[in-house]
């Protein structure tokens, strides 16, 4: 007996119930497919902000405990000169390395001579900062002009001009070429201030941060906080996002091989915001997932569950010539797969159809604490797509299990009299 012959013209009986059930399904598909590209090219945009727009590289190697204790004693998780240029030797041979960057994080107060506000920097070198902003842009956000303002270039011939962010700027009224102070404590508690001119403007993408930091060479952050040729921390550039982890271990080995005591964190582990937003979205998507596919059961179910009641007299005659029960309850669960396969078929149909209009209308948004705006685009995510299809195949299979198999189980006598 050819079940699938069997299942699709039990499909083509009642063709207006099975196109609504079909639409539903496809409906479904397409809104969790849609939002899965979404939050994917939501993840992939933070991850490169957070690597190459904020400057985190892929790992961040520091002495241990420098997190938690080095506002407190500085000095005890400084990294020397000496420091920096032997760790700096044993990582550049070393594959997947593409740069490794000394950083200084300094803070204090900025002043244009009448008012006064914090400031925090970042002291790195230009050529570093330069070639971690490599890949900050994708070739559509460079032609967008939108994140025009998020590329940051310090000046290699003026170690005394800064970069500063928007907020700051507008805060003391601060143009171009103009002269600003900026007063700090030495390492070793000390006050010390020296002049700076303003060499540019960017924006931090956030606006709690947009109107109190500063970018500066870091031979002017060595000589405000009194290090000469020191760090606090080394950035390391990879040539492969995905050799992260597996660099962290080999690179944590080596250095301790070395007789350096080292912690190695990756950007993920230094970039909170990209945690938080990509928990929330996994929870909001485990959220809508549910939903739709409960509207899905329960459409395949009500349908399924109505084509049973209304072929019970079939059933019995199937049962009568011979038919097993388990072929029954097979025929039954064919159709509703073959029902949901075809609408999770049109629901990627949809899907691509919905996602070109998205990225090519250029429509974008400002998200939340965001300080400029970001395109709405969508991805596609193969992953979460084939979970979602594999799932709704399991599902509507399983909606029309359950009323076949009662009524296979009837009598034969009951189900010929079934009116």
């Amino acid at each position: 007996m050819n079940i699938l012959k069997l299942a699709l013209r039990g499909l083509k009986r009642n063709r207006r119930r099975s196109l609504v059930t079909l639409l539903a399904i496809a409906v479904g598909f397409a809104a969790i497919s849609l939002f899965a590209g979404y939050t994917h090219n939501v993840y992939r945009g933070l991850a490169r902000q957070s690597i190459h727009g904020e400057l985190l590289g892929h790992l961040t190697i520091s002495k241990r405990g420098m997190s938690t204790e080095g506002k407190l004693d500085p000095q005890r998780y400084q990294l020397s000169s000496a420091e920096v240029a032997s760790i700096t030797s044993l990582l550049q041979g070393e594959p997947h390395v593409k740069l490794v960057a000394p950083r200084l994080a300094i803070s204090g107060l900025a002043s244009n001579g009448r008012a006064s506000t914090i400031f925090i920097a970042e002291g790195i070198s230009p050529v570093a900062m330069q070639k971690l902003q490599e890949n900050v842009l994708t070739a559509e956000e460079k032609r967008s002009g939108i994140y025009a303002k998020v590329i940051k270039k310090l000046d290699p011939e003026h170690p005394e001009r800064v970069l500063l962010s928007e907020g700051l700027a507008a805060m003391l009224h601060l143009k171009l070429n103009d002269q600003m102070a900026l007063l700090t404590n030495t390492i070793g508690g000390q006050a010390n201030a020296l002049d700076a001119t303003v060499g540019g403007f960017f924006n931090t993408g956030n606006a709690g941060s947009n109107d109190k930091f500063v970018f500066m060479p870091l031979e002017l952050a060595q000589s405000l906080y009194d290090v000469p040729n020191g760090a606090d921390r080394l950035t390391v550039l990879l040539d492969d996002a995905d050799q992260t982890e597996a660099m962290q271990t080999h690179l944590q080995a080596k250095l301790k091989a070395a007789g350096y005591d080292m912690e190695i964190k990756t950007w993920q582990e230094l970039s909170d915001f990209y945690n938080q937003v990509h928990n929330m979205f996994d929870m909001i998507f485990g959220f809508i997932f549910s939903i739709v596919l409960t509207v899905v059961v329960m459409s395949v179910a009500n349908s399924m569950g109505m084509t049973v009641v209304e072929r019970t007299r079939e059933i019995g005659t199937l049962r009568a010539i011979g038919l097993k029960r388990g072929w029954v309850v097979r025929l039954f669960a064919t159709e509703s797969l073959l029902l949901t396969l075809l609408g999770c078929a049109v629901g990627l149909a949809i899907t691509f159809g919905v996602r070109y209009g998205i990225n090519v209308a250029h429509i974008s948004y400002t998200p939340p604490n965001s300080a400029s705006a970001v395109p709405l685009l969508v991805d596609v995510d193969a992953g979460r797509t084939l979970f979602t299809s594999l799932m709704m195949l399991a599902v509507g299979t399983l909606a029309a299990y359950l009323p076949a198999r009662r009524a296979a189980r009837q009598a034969i006598i009951d189900a010929l009299g079934h009116v």
